[in-house]
């Protein structure tokens, strides 16, 4: 089991960048494929980017494609978002998640395959 924690989060003018951390424990981090979401207020939570337990594949929501990018250093147990050209409509908390699966060869962009979530992380853009 995983039990994981974002960290990161904070205010930016729009265009600026900021770069999520989720660190995670357990043995057997390397082996699921992890996955960032957002909840903006007053709407349902999002899928933003996913990677391949090896890190070869990644996976991005239209939204935020060629601004966003997923990373992860399995030997550090930690997975990465890194947000550039940051818009107000990125507000949200975002939530670092983990597969409930090991080792899924195609990797899933929708909420119900993942089932480690951490508390989430306030990203907040302004005009």
């Amino acid at each position: 089991q995983v039990q994981l924690v974002e960290s990161g989060g904070g205010l930016v003018q729009a265009g600026g960048s900021l770069r999520l951390s989720c660190a995670a424990s357990g043995r057997t981090f390397s082996s699921y494929v992890m996955g960032w979401f957002r909840q903006a207020p007053g709407k349902e939570r999002e899928f933003v980017a996913a990677i391949s337990w090896r890190g070869g594949s990644t996976y991005y929501a239209d939204s935020v494609k060629g601004r966003f990018t997923i990373s992860r250093d399995n030997a550090k147990n930690t997975v990465y978002l890194q947000m550039n050209s940051l818009k107000p409509e990125d507000t949200a908390v975002y939530y670092c998640a983990a597969d409930r699966l090991q080792k899924r060869v195609v990797v899933t962009t929708t909420l119900r395959s993942y089932g480690y979530w951490g508390q989430g992380t306030q990203v907040t853009v302004s005009s």
